[in-house]
């Protein structure tokens, strides 16, 4: 895949590893849709990157997601026919143990981390089958493949996410569409500074071994090489978390095995009464 001349919405783009998609993409002649919380923080990131819309929208209002799709729709519509990758980005990690982790703290990370992607990959899923053609990049992490302790909220939606684009994957191959699950393992960005504890509030500080972590412009040429090369499951990371990443990933021919089943016909067949 080139990214140059493509629409590419970036969410969770005002830093971290959004911040450097979309300078990379930007970099390589990509059109960019920046989203995220801040919109002051996204205008920063667009500096100097070419053809960029802005719309900053809290992932789960939901209204508010439905109507940035309709905007970035528009906008990709009348520049190249449409948003040619979404990348869903936005998220928000955990440092605290289960026993004493509040309730609200699973249904918050479980929001943002799981349900707005799914419900953004919805919104935009039937502009890229009307096309015939796009991807969705799901951000998971290494704790989306096997559990990592103190982030069972994390993981969980991790887990779910590669669950949901899996199964996506296997629906929207024979029409065209590519889906490409990226598990990062450990990136030097804020991600354990926002962390959630076991009541809900920020960490504050972030973790030795997240500041020794890749620099997020390596991790994300690492990204962009797994998707360009059409690489499905797409493992980022180092050491001990490289090896857990590489361990779990889910073999080429089993993804090609169902999708296999549905371009013959299994959900035809399922839906047909008997």
């Amino acid at each position: 895949m080139e990214f140059s001349g493509k629409t590419v919405w970036i969410t969770g783009a005002s830093s971290g590893i959004g911040a450097a998609l979309a300078r990379a993409l930007g970099a390589q002649g990509a059109r960019l849709i920046l989203s995220g919380r801040n919109e002051q923080a996204l205008a920063s990131v667009a500096e100097g990157l070419g053809e960029t819309l802005l719309l900053p929208f809290e992932v789960t209002d939901h209204a508010a997601m439905l109507a940035a799709t309709a905007q970035a729709a528009e906008w990709a519509n009348a520049h190249n026919g449409g948003i040619d990758m979404l990348v869903n980005n936005a998220g928000i990690s955990q440092r605290a143990l289960a026993v004493d982790t509040d309730y609200a703290v699973y249904e918050r990370i479980i929001a943002v981390d799981l349900l707005a992607p799914i419900a953004l990959s919805q919104a935009v899923l039937p502009h890229m089958v009307a096309r015939g053609s796009g991807r969705f990049v799901m951000i998971s992490s290494v704790a989306g493949k096997f559990g990592v302790p103190m982030r069972t909220a994390y993981s969980a939606a991790k887990f779910g996410l590669i669950g949901y684009a899996d199964a996506l994957r296997s629906e929207v191959a024979h029409l065209g569409l590519k889906v490409h699950v990226i598990a990062p393992g450990s990136v030097r960005t804020n991600v354990a500074r926002n962390a959630l504890t076991a009541d809900g509030t920020a960490r504050g500080e972030s973790d030795p071994h997240i500041e020794a972590g890749i620099d997020p412009d390596t991790a994300v040429a690492e990204m962009l090489a797994g998707i360009a090369a059409d690489e499905r499951e797409i493992i980022v990371a180092v050491g001990a978390e490289k090896q857990i990443g590489e361990a779990r990933r889910t073999p080429d021919a089993l993804f090609d095995r169902v999708a296999g089943w549905v371009a013959a016909g299994y959900a035809v067949r399922m839906e047909t009464p008997q």
